[in-house]
């Protein structure tokens, strides 16, 4: 791609402000592991930045590499996952830890495909960790980067409904061909997407690429594209009694009988399907005893 492209142009404005308007996340410090890269992966998935910072930390400090998490029972993991949600992803991240151990004498893999034959890895972390954690030149796509580019390309107020191939096809068109710089857009484009190019308050006024940017040009029309699904309502959910029969396997080290869990404020039917669904996910087991916390 000839650097006076305008593909070209808009990387490196991204690049260039990235370089000082970064917010210090830890995981983006030049020292860290591929595994802590990882790590903060797993945690940033459909969860904010500021919940995952701490127990980031905490994590990294308790268990530095894939061997020390592996060597301990995932009730462990689940347990300091605490209140991230979507608690499943400490089991996958329990399990990967021990894949990791057992397919890869401990080391992160570095390529994509290895990646993916990890528990809980998908198509975008697989990608982000080849990219942030060994620097390969690989298009990474998150809902930040997808709307830049609806924005400053498409000319649009906000992204069409995710397609792998479109939205991986689209940031590879402006993804420089340099390693170092393809690292740097990827992570910029998802920081101004984050940061300045926001899905409801747009801060144009200090937007590197916002003389280039097609949505602006075109005097910010409304998106017309096809609907999103409403998300689901989450007070008096089942992922709501969910999180509270999680809460009470966490702090508990001995099977919780039923009766005890009856105690929650949630209708029985209600609870009884949200334990069969733990049940079922692996995130609770079982006996005689009650329900507990998964141990191997």
């Amino acid at each position: 791609m000839p650097r006076s492209s305008p593909a070209s142009t808009l990387s490196s404005r991204v690049i260039d402000w990235f370089a000082d308007a970064a917010r210090p996340l830890p995981w983006r410090a030049a020292e860290v592991s591929p595994w802590a890269v990882l790590v903060s992966e797993f945690m940033l998935q459909q969860t904010q930045v500021s919940r995952v910072v701490p127990r980031w930390e905490a994590w990294i400090e308790r268990w530095p590499t894939p061997a020390a998490l592996a060597a301990e029972p995932p009730s462990e993991a689940v347990r300091a996952w605490d209140r991230l949600g979507y608690p499943r992803r400490a089991l996958w991240l329990h399990r990967a830890a021990v894949e990791i151990v057992e397919r890869h004498g401990g080391e992160v893999p570095a390529d994509v495909e290895g990646l993916l034959a990890l528990q809980g890895v998908g198509p975008y972390t697989a990608r982000a960790i080849a990219a942030f954690a060994f620097g390969i030149r690989v298009p990474v796509v998150d809902t930040n980067t997808r709307r830049v580019i609806a924005r400053a390309v498409a000319g649009q107020a906000e992204p069409w409904p995710p397609s792998t191939t479109r939205d991986l096809a689209a940031m590879n068109e402006l993804l420089p061909r340099d390693d170092i710089e393809a690292r740097a857009f990827n992570a910029g484009a998802m920081e101004l997407g984050a940061t300045v190019c926001t899905a409801r308050a747009p801060r144009c006024e200090v937007c590197p690429i916002a003389a280039s940017c097609a949505w602006r040009a075109a005097g910010f029309p409304a998106y017309d594209g096809p609907k999103k699904s409403a998300q689901a309502r989450f007070d008096g959910s089942d992922r709501q009694v969910r999180g509270m029969v999680m809460r009470e396997l966490r702090a508990a080290h001995r099977p919780v009988p039923r009766t005890a869990l009856g105690m929650l404020q949630a209708p029985a039917t209600q609870l009884d399907r949200a334990l069969a669904s733990l049940v079922v996910d692996g995130l609770a087991v079982h006996d005689t005893d009650g329900y507990r916390l998964p141990e191997a």
